[in-house]
């Protein structure tokens, strides 16, 4: 018990409370300490908030160590200032770690404008306007820089474009919100799903938002499969195949001749959900450590 009452005080020096946030200033000696030899390019930097609070962790790209809290501040929220705050106690600008975040933080990084804008996306230029050429354009041109007053910049970026990496977790989520997005309302499938879940408000179903949990169990019932019309279920079925085989925990042998499976399997259903499930798939780019991806709703989820 005196043990865990003073394990800190090998850590307190490495450790600064400045400006209302607290700051691991040495973050070599804490991580050597803890037994680990430390090289940035095997960790990434993810960065998320609550109602309360804003804090930075570093996750192991193989999660074969626990997580390393970098930094803490409490009654601060989202915004350009806050980052740039955190970025500069972290000292981002000698460590460059990789970066995850949902979309709006993403964006605050990049000093981007918040809402749904034209050029909400941060990888290519995606005409969220244009609705008439979104089933028409399949390649859109990439973002080259990050220059205040063009393409919705407003602030100069923090971070390395290329350093930017989105979880499995929230492009899983993003998938799941556009395909029931997409399904026929008046439908079974989309009765079912009311059904099975009564204490989610019609209001977050319409609008396809599920967590974890909601959408392993809806994977696993085989009754919903048979209640999605034949477009539906093709559309669900590759769906599942991508969670399982390429967004899971594990990846395929043959993952990337099977990626594109998301996409072929779609048949047309007034081309809504091949329209949806495509824009999810565009810019999909696998990487060691993460996922790229550019995805339709950007602007509604950085809102």
């Amino acid at each position: 018990m005196c043990f865990y009452h003073g394990r800190h005080e090998e850590f307190k020096h490495s450790f600064s409370q400045e400006d209302g946030v607290m700051f691991c200033n040495d973050v070599c000696s804490v991580i050597k300490v803890l037994g680990h030899e430390y090289n940035p390019d095997q960790w990434r930097l993810f960065t998320d908030s609550s109602k309360v609070s804003l804090k930075e962790v570093l996750l192991h790209n193989r999660n074969r160590f626990p997580f390393f809290p970098l930094a803490h501040a409490a009654n601060m929220k989202k915004s350009y200032e806050s980052m740039k705050l955190l970025v500069g106690k972290i000292k981002y600008d000698e460590f460059k770690w990789k970066l995850r975040g949902d979309l709006k933080v993403v964006a605050l990084l990049l000093g981007m404008q918040l809402g749904y804008t034209k050029y909400c996306c941060f990888l290519c230029k995606w005409d969220s306007w244009d609705k008439k050429n979104h089933c028409v354009n399949k390649l859109w041109p990439k973002r080259t820089s990050q220059t205040p007053g063009e393409k919705h910049d407003v602030n100069p970026p923090l971070v390395l474009l290329e350093k930017i990496y989105l979880s499995p977790l929230n492009i899983k989520l993003g998938l799941m919100k556009n395909f029931v997005k997409g399904i026929d309302k008046t439908g079974c499938g989309f009765k079912y799903v009311r059904n099975k879940f009564p204490n989610v408000s019609d209001t977050k179903i319409k609008v396809g938002i599920f967590i974890g949990p909601q959408i392993r169990e809806l994977m696993q019932d085989k009754q919903f499969d048979e209640d999605l019309n034949k477009t539906e279920r093709n559309a669900w079925l590759s769906f599942k195949r991508i969670w399982k085989d390429f967004l899971g925990n594990y990846k395929a042998a043959n993952y990337q001749t099977r990626r594109p499976s998301i996409n072929n399997t779609v048949l047309h259903r007034d081309r809504v959900i091949h329209e949806k499930i495509r824009d999810e798939r565009e810019c999909i780019n696998t990487t060691e450590t993460g996922v790229h991806l550019c995805r339709r709703y950007c602007a509604v989820t950085r809102t």
